[in-house]
């Protein structure tokens, strides 16, 4: 997947911030297998603002990387907002960095439901020192379009955490 302009300069600026507070990026990500992280590192010089990324597609996955409890999986199933806050808070914990940027969802094109359709993804956004964030949306598209989408709003959400 290639990443537009807009939102490589956007990944720079979220860097450039990150740089001015000398805070580190980590994420956790299962519905976009790496991508956010991928458009971050996409930047050259970036190492000095990302510290590290987690995969986490499969819910053992996020169980042991990130410690989400199989009971919250269960109860609340992988992509709900309890998990992705989970996430956030599991990658922080397990990271250097200052902010953690979670993302579970439904990519599709099969996997969704009425409660869960296909394009809805919750995002949890954990800082070490505010109260750990969250939102969900439900992008439309095809699967490539529903994780580009993911990426974007990820980013946004770094740069409105990172600006002054």
């Amino acid at each position: 997947m290639s990443f537009s302009d807009a939102l490589l300069r956007n990944a720079q600026a979220v860097l450039q911030l990150c740089r001015e507070h000398s805070w580190m990026i980590t994420t956790a990500e299962s519905c976009t297998g790496g991508l956010i992280a991928g458009c971050l590192t996409e930047i050259a010089g970036s190492s000095d603002a990302v510290d590290r990324g987690f995969i986490t597609y499969s819910n053992a996955a996020k169980q042991t990387m990130l410690g989400v409890t199989e009971e919250m999986l269960i109860v609340h199933g992988a992509v709900s907002e309890p998990v992705a806050r989970a996430m956030a808070k599991g990658a922080l914990a397990r990271s250097d960095a200052h902010l953690a940027m979670a993302v579970t969802g439904v990519a599709g094109p099969g996997g969704g439901t009425i409660e869960k359709p296909v394009g809805l993804v919750h995002f949890g956004l954990a800082t070490r020192t505010d109260a750990t964030r969250t939102e969900h949306y439900v992008f439309g598209g095809n699967r490539q379009a529903v994780r580009l989408s993911t990426v974007e709003h990820a980013v946004a959400m770094l740069a409105s955490v990172a600006s002054p």
